[in-house]
């Protein structure tokens, strides 16, 4: 049972760096007794995760910006103020499509992601020749990647 209320600035949340990607955490399981946990990922031109699967629902606004979301077989362009839903077990992937870095937050039921961020954060630290290490962090902490699909919106 949650027994506490959290207020957290926006300065006291340390960023990770995650291929390509910056990602704070807003809230861990910690502060939600694993319920959820909620993040903000500041998305390049570009960057993005590969197509993935796991356990856990994930949902996200886009704040600012554009973005190319792959669900499942199907492709969406999606902008500032949009909302995408990919429940547990949707393969999904997503890729920053403005000039100037889309920000979105990401709210994953139950908490399960920050474990994955921060083990990327700590050991891939030069892309492309770190690359290979994520797919085994990923299996670590229940995230399944594909192999990269063509998919157009």
């Amino acid at each position: 049972m949650i027994s506490h209320a959290l207020v957290q600035t926006h300065a006291d949340m340390r960023p990770l760096q995650v291929l390509g990607t910056e990602v704070r955490f807003l809230c861990r399981a910690t502060d939600t007794d694993s319920r959820f946990s909620m993040m903000e990922v500041m998305l390049p031109l570009g960057a993005g995760p590969p197509p993935h699967h796991h356990d856990w629902d994930e949902a996200y606004y886009i704040a600012d910006g554009e973005v190319l979301f792959q669900l499942g077989s199907q492709a969406h362009r999606v902008a500032a103020g949009d909302f995408v839903y990919a429940p547990a077990g949707t393969v999904h992937a997503f890729q920053g499509l403005a000039e100037t870095p889309s920000r979105v937050l990401i709210l994953d039921a139950p908490a399960h992601a920050a474990g994955f961020f921060i083990e990327v954060d700590r050991e891939v630290r030069q892309m492309p020749d770190d690359a290979a290490k994520v797919p085994a962090i990923g299996l670590r902490h229940g995230v399944i990647f594909l192999p990269p699909q063509e998919v157009q919106p």
